[in-house]
């Protein structure tokens, strides 16, 4: 078997077979990114130019994310403590909920992973964390 034999099984695994992306936002009613925002400010409010950063977009996509966001309730904007030309956006107990609703359902694992025993399972970890050391 071939390296790009076996990199094809494991984006077809995580990507195809168990992507949650779907899951998520039709049980949020939110595209994606909106749900990504929301994961990133659940640890605590950014800047619209830092959130944008952590998402790798631009400015202007991320004001239209946290338009819509706000509009939903899930997430407010405050004065920047220290520089008053920007504003810090934060997520409100809804979107805070909506957050962790998306971390549990994009962390679950598949029933195929939970069922490998502990020895499969700690192959799988070495070798990830190899693959990872590697890269």
């Amino acid at each position: 078997m071939t390296a790009a034999a076996v990199w094809a099984r494991m984006q077809d695994l995580v990507l195809s077979r168990h992507d949650r992306k779907k899951a998520v936002t039709e049980t949020l009613g939110l595209s994606f990114i909106k749900v990504k925002a929301l994961r990133k400010l659940a640890a605590g409010p950014l800047t619209l130019g830092d959130l944008a950063e952590r998402l790798g977009t631009d400015r202007p996509y991320v004001t239209l994310v946290v338009d819509d966001l706000e509009l939903r309730g899930l997430v407010s904007r405050t004065m920047h403590p220290t520089d008053r030309r920007r504003r810090l956006v934060a997520v409100t107990p809804a979107g805070q909920e909506a957050a962790a609703t998306a971390e549990r359902m994009l962390m679950e694992p598949p029933p195929s992973l939970v069922a490998l025993e502990a020895g499969e399972l700690a192959e799988l970890d070495r070798l990830l964390t190899k693959l990872d050391l590697a890269g």
